[in-house]
């Protein structure tokens, strides 16, 4: 079995400013991201080279997926998609996060991504460019989800972070919750509601 190691994805000028405004200056980087204000501090590069701000969803719950096209959880693509079609109306926003952390089930790149979970589950929510979850080198934001709620940090594909419409971290759901579960669902409500 081959293991991918994935290198530091450097921290972007915009998610540095962020940080030095949130008063993050001194202190180690898990110091920096746990005083970070909220998630709205934090963007993802999207394929293409345009670039997706957290802050643009400001007052919307955001679902958060890190997604791998060749895992088992794959289908949960589909899944996912039902959810974006059920709630994108009522301001729910959507990311994914294709990632190669785990197991290496990602290989695909760039806009491939997208095009084979369209192709596949159907999917039409936002893909961002493939990105490294997985601490010590995770992306800024992910760093900072971990500093917030340590116990609910990806340990899988298909982990789930729900923001509040404030940009708090609601929390996180391991790669077997259904997007659809209860659980998921009214978490997801109760946030929609609250905005």
């Amino acid at each position: 079995m081959q293991h991918w190691q994935e290198e530091a994805m450097p921290l972007s000028r915009r998610d540095a400013m962020s940080l030095l405004a949130a008063g993050a200056v001194a202190g180690t980087a898990g110091d920096a991201f746990a005083q970070a204000a909220d998630a709205y501090g934090f963007g993802f590069d999207r394929p293409g080279g345009s670039r997706l701000s957290l802050s643009d969803y400001r007052g919307r719950p955001i679902l958060v997926v890190n997604t791998a096209t060749r895992c088992g959880y794959a289908g949960q693509m589909a899944t996912l998609e039902q959810l974006w079609q059920r709630y994108q109306s009522r301001g729910l926003m959507l990311v994914a996060v294709p990632s190669n952390d785990f197991g290496g089930q990602e290989p695909l790149d760039g806009a491939a991504i997208a095009e084979a979970a369209h192709e596949s589950y159907g999917a039409t929510y936002t893909f961002v460019e493939k990105t490294v979850v997985k601490s010590p080198q995770a992306h800024p934001f992910y760093r900072w989800a971990a500093s917030q709620k340590p116990a609910e940090a990806p340990r899988w594909n298909f982990h789930k972070y729900l923001i509040g419409h404030g940009g708090e971290l609601i929390g996180g759901y391991p790669a077997g919750t259904d997007p659809l579960s209860p659980q998921l669902v009214q978490a997801i409500g109760q946030a929609l509601q609250a905005g």
